[in-house]
């Protein structure tokens, strides 16, 4: 058999390999819907037989098209390689260039069973998020990866490794890009008929550009929403304790929730449809409890709120039978939200009420006009419980999973008075936007390459000491953004938020960033730690362009463009960035949102400190002085002062017009 290094070197292989049963236990993709005509179903075979030798295709045919009809996709199952997929450390990989090496090492992450929601069919999250569309674009992609030298980009167009291009040193290794469709041919059919076809694909935002490391990341900033919504509804020094967080959804970013809520130290109550999810974040830690009777939690819940808890419990059935029961039971919710995976309302990323979770994935199969149906009835009788909540004090939020967007296209009670906006706020709106990203704290990410615990230790110890030098120095305004943070890495180890890499996540703004990577780099000069690859989320200050959550605090009319992502990625990549990547879509649905995101190796080397310096910088600072040109006070305040700390920086500042003078004007 070959080896790990074999198979990577080999990319498609010599030989065709027999075809594999599809294991048992494993957590399939929900079936995609079937779109194509005849014509266009041959041409989906036609097109990923492609990939190989003609002697092949006879025998691939069959099965490609087996595939189409059993999944709605071609995702070329045979060919995944038969060795463990995990994140190795980044001197097992065969490359001539460690950059390549760390971003075959993030590719594997991503893909590893312990983080990826349906690991068989490259999807890491989100129910449709994909690394690559198949496994030959896998085995192709590691392949060009091994070969390639300093001076070269890989260039990967959704998925697909179109090839190794000469560039140069400074280049980005990789260029991603997913999603990128024509706009009048980007409708929901389109993006499933395009998908089928086998030439465009959803990366979701962290899934396809290799940056996610399982649910430590959403963990950090559901505890930050959480923290801070907490302190919006309870009186100053009030305690979290014994209050109700009710909520929904524990599959791929939504299973942080409960973990959050205990770091939170409130009572947090997550709905899931999906006993197998639900379970597997109970055996992983990361939910305390499980209940599927509604009288057994009306009996715990209660009794958690006399007792003043700090707990988290999984519902094993649908949220909006919880929000009703609990207004029939006079049970008071402090904070509401959800997380279902509302931006793939009809496949299955949010289950109607009433209706068997089986009995659900067969109308999405047979039945799909009826199943949508249903799911927007569900949507209605949801949003008419949450406003009985509200009524009687709950501060609801919407946590950017698109649940207002499909209330209201549902037809539910969920618009104002205005017709135009939300009842409730976005958290971006209320809690990160004004909180965090105007003052440009947002994810700072980093994976420890060569896979050593003891490196994770050490780099958070370097980051809580850069963050406590930073926080004696920082202006009243930030204090309470570097005190979450610290405390936050400094409990990081104990909390056990480590899923698949050796990967930690904390906020902070440029100068954190920039700090902290140099003391990063400058501990693997001295031989101290591994190569450190940093990254972040696309949720984060300038990397998205997404009008109902990153930039739903974004007021003078520019929400709705894509601006600021688009020069992000462009900005990054010629900073300095390993890898960059641009999506159309991510967390809240393809179509809503253009995501940019990027990764960097730091290998203790002078010019990884000149790289760092340089695109870290921008990368913070074009979402801060987009914030202040929309007249953001704290985004104002935050590029002024960045602009005193770094004499090349100049940014247009606004001019801030009198309410009077407009409103005099006639019309």
């Amino acid at each position: 058999m070959n080896s790990f290094v074999e198979i990577i070197k080999q990319g498609i292989p010599n030989e065709l390999p027999e075809a594999k049963p599809y294991p048992e236990n494993a957590n399939r993709a929900p079936k995609r819907k079937d779109i194509l005509s005849v014509d266009e179903k041959q041409l989906a075979v036609r097109n990923a037989l492609r990939y190989f030798p003609k002697e092949w295709h006879e025998e691939l045919a069959k099965e490609f098209a087996q595939e189409l009809k059993d999944f709605g996709r071609i995702y070329m199952y045979r060919f995944k390689p038969n060795y463990d997929m995990k994140a190795r450390s980044v001197t097992d990989y065969p490359a001539k260039c460690q950059q390549a090496a760390a971003i075959m090492l993030m590719v594997d992450n991503n893909l590893d069973p312990a983080v990826a929601q349906h690991p068989e069919e490259l999807i890491t999250y989100g129910g449709n998020g994909a690394v690559f569309q198949n496994w030959a674009q896998y085995l192709l992609a590691m392949k060009y990866l091994s070969e390639m030298e300093s001076d070269q980009t890989l260039h990967i167009y959704s998925g697909h490794p179109m090839g190794l291009f000469p560039s140069s040193e400074d280049a980005p290794r990789v260029v991603v890009t997913n999603g990128m469709m024509i706009p009048n041919y980007s409708q929901p059919d389109d993006w499933e008929k395009f998908n089928a076809l086998g030439v465009t694909q959803y990366g979701q935002m962290t899934a396809g550009s290799f940056m996610y490391i399982g649910p430590q990341g959403i963990v950090h900033g559901t505890t930050i929403t959480v923290m801070n919504a907490f302190r919006k509804v309870l009186n100053k020094g009030e305690s979290p304790q014994g209050k109700i967080f009710l909520t929904a959804g524990l599959g791929g970013m939504s299973g942080a929730q409960p973990k959050a809520g205990n770091i939170a130290n409130c009572i947090t109550v997550c709905a899931e449809v999906n006993a197998n999810a639900a379970v597997k974040r109970h055996q992983q830690g990361w939910v305390d409890e499980l209940i599927d009777n509604m009288d057994e939690l009306i009996i715990r819940v209660k009794a958690a709120q006399a007792n003043e808890e700090v707990v988290s419990i999984a519902f094993i059935g649908n949220i909006v039978d919880v929000w009703e029961t609990f207004y029939e039971q006079n049970i008071y919710v402090h904070l509401g939200s959800d997380q279902t995976s509302l931006h793939n309302p009809w496949s299955g990323g949010y289950y109607p009420v009433d209706i068997s979770y089986e009995e659900s994935n067969r109308l999405i199969r047979e039945e799909p006009e009826l199943f949508k149906t249903k799911v927007q009835s569900t949507l209605k009788r949801h949003a008419e419980a949450v406003n009985k909540h509200t009524a009687r004090g709950t501060y609801f939020f919407d946590y950017g999973n698109a649940f207002l967007l499909e209330a209201s296209r549902a037809g539910g009670d969920v618009m104002a008075e205005n017709g135009i906006d939300f009842k409730y706020p976005s958290y971006v709106q209320d809690i990160l936007g004004p909180m965090c990203f105007d003052y440009g704290f947002g994810p700072f990410r980093w994976v420890c390459a060569s896979g050593n615990p003891d490196d994770l230790d050490k780099t958070d110890a370097i980051a809580a000491r850069v963050m406590k030098e930073i926080m004696a120095e920082s202006p009243e305004e930030i204090q309470q953004q570097m005190q979450d943070n610290i405390t936050w890495i400094e409990d990081a180890k104990q909390n056990k938020l480590v899923v698949g890499s050796q990967a930690r996540i904390l906020y902070a703004d440029a100068q954190g960033r920039m700090e902290i990577a140099k003391a990063f780099n400058d501990a693997i000069e001295a031989g101290e730690i591994g190569p450190v690859v940093l990254g972040r989320d696309h949720h984060d200050v300038s990397g998205t362009d997404s009008p109902f959550r990153e930039t739903s605090n974004i007021y003078d009319g520019s929400r709705f463009t894509a601006d600021m992502a688009i020069h992000n990625v462009i900005g990054d990549s010629f900073r300095g960035a390993t890898w960059v990547s641009i999506h159309n879509g991510g967390g809240v649905g393809w179509g809503e949102v253009t995501n940019g995101g990027f990764g960097m190796l730091l290998d203790g080397s002078i010019a990884a400190e000149r790289r760092l310096k340089s695109m870290l910088l921008f990368d913070v600072n074009n979402g801060i002085a987009r914030r202040s040109w929309a007249r953001n006070e704290e985004a104002n305040f935050a590029i002024k002062r960045e602009m005193a700390r770094t004499p090349k920086l100049k940014v247009t500042l606004a001019n801030l017009v009198e309410d009077d003078i407009l409103n005099k004007l006639s019309f």
